[in-house]
């Protein structure tokens, strides 16, 4: 039996300007018929694609529009609108609102309302294909994700324009699941459970100026640590060197060395989740040169002396204050699958996630493909965003927390 789902008692939902505003007659609908108080903000450009009249009738609530109107101002100031409900929800958000949202910009009464908000915000793009690409966009939506704000990726198909591409709002049945489970996290699901998550490459010096190491990026163990945090858990994020934002919520120590990063995860023990996300080099030198390493006359080969570094993951799992879930990744070029399953029994794992990064595709990536293996079998996720895979993990570790505990038979 799973944890039960439920969606806020009340929305405020803000509908900018994009042709898939009539999508959102659809959600309001959806919602309603859920329960959900729904209270409407129509930005000038959302106007321009559904009018005020058409999202009144629905949400059966006054549909506000303009910051300056007395009459709104009197019956709810700006300050209390963007409070009166339990989460504020941007569907569709247009480069636009989004460019301003990163900015802090408040032109309007939604820009206003979200910018006043002390509520949970999850916003749902749509956009030409070429805009959600842009290296702007980028910017934007990486910004709003370090500032807490959730984004329900957008789709792929063909669009408005006659262009065919992602960018295409999420269906309101699909916005709809993302909000149940979101709302399930906020309300504190992971609440008083404590996590560990290692991130990011480690750095193994040769020298003074070279070492070894890889080419993770860190985005996606920062995603788990970002998903976990949102679901209500506190969360310690260890991570080697990384050029992303750090997620709000979490405590992040910052570590190099592979004997760093085991250091740090033996003194943030004990807790209630692990997640070895990190790259964490296999082999370290038996000494480092104190000077660089010279190529002298005609050198033409090096000979470097290494030994194996510390196995973090199956350390934690056979630790004596071994947390209740420890989960992997695998990060392999061929036989996923095998390897993932394989890493489950050797490390002492509960779970192992498994992704191909033959050829460089998955570092440094914003998405990645995985084979969840469990004990009870493996599972082929589908290509997803880091952010998404993140999400997830968290709904399988939740769903592990609602599982009913065997009692231990009397001896």
């Amino acid at each position: 039996m799973g944890i039960p789902m439920a969606l806020p008692r009340s929305i405020l939902l803000i509908i900018s300007g994009s042709v898939a505003a009539y999508k959102s007659l659809e959600l309001i609908r959806l919602l309603k018929e859920r329960g959900v108080e729904v209270h409407s903000i129509l930005s000038k450009g959302g106007a321009e694609f559904i009018t005020p009249l058409a999202v009144s009738s629905l949400t059966g609530t006054q549909t506000y529009h303009d910051l300056f109107s007395l009459t709104d101002e009197v019956t709810m100031g700006h300050i209390e609108l963007s409070r009166i409900a339990e989460l504020v929800l941007v569907a569709p958000a247009s480069a636009d609102i989004l460019a301003k949202m990163a900015a802090g910009v408040a032109s309007d009464l939604a820009t206003t309302a979200l910018l006043a908000t002390d509520k949970p915000v999850i916003v749902a793009p749509a956009m030409n294909h070429r805009m959600w690409s842009h290296a702007a966009t980028k910017r934007n939506i990486e910004q709003l994700t370090a500032d807490g704000i959730r984004v329900i990726e957008p789709t792929e198909g063909a669009m408005a324009c006659g262009e065919f591409g992602v960018g295409r709002m999420a269906e309101p049945a699909e916005i709809v699941r993302f909000i149940t489970e979101h709302s399930s996290a906020r309300s504190g699901v992971l609440k008083g459970k404590k996590a560990i998550v290692t991130s990011g490459p480690t750095h193994e010096p040769v020298d003074p100026i070279r070492f070894l190491g890889n080419h993770a990026s860190g985005k996606q163990g920062h995603a788990v640590a970002e998903a976990l945090a949102h679901a209500g858990a506190d969360v310690t994020l260890i991570s080697g060197p990384v050029q992303i934002p750090t997620p709000a919520g979490v405590n992040l120590i910052s570590v190099k060395t592979a004997d760093d990063m085991y250091e740090a995860v033996s003194k943030a023990l004990p807790a209630d989740i692990f997640v070895g996300a990190a790259a964490v080099a296999d082999w370290r030198m038996t000494h480092i040169s104190p000077h660089k390493i010279k190529k002298h006359g005609k050198l033409s080969k090096l000979t470097l002396e290494l030994v194996p570094t510390r196995d973090i993951l199956a350390d934690v799992a056979g630790h004596k204050k071994r947390p209740e879930l420890v989960i992997g990744f695998a990060a392999e070029t061929d036989k996923v699958a095998d390897y993932a399953t394989t890493k489950l029994k050797n490390k002492g794992c509960d779970f192992v996630l498994g992704n191909d990064v033959e050829g460089g595709k998955v570092f440094n990536a914003d998405e990645n493909t995985i084979v969840f293996v469990t004990a009870k079998g493996q599972t082929n996720w589908p290509k997803m965003t880091k952010r998404a895979v993140g999400e997830k993990l968290v709904q399988e570790i939740i769903e592990h927390y609602s599982q009913p505990k065997k009692r231990k038979s009397a001896s």
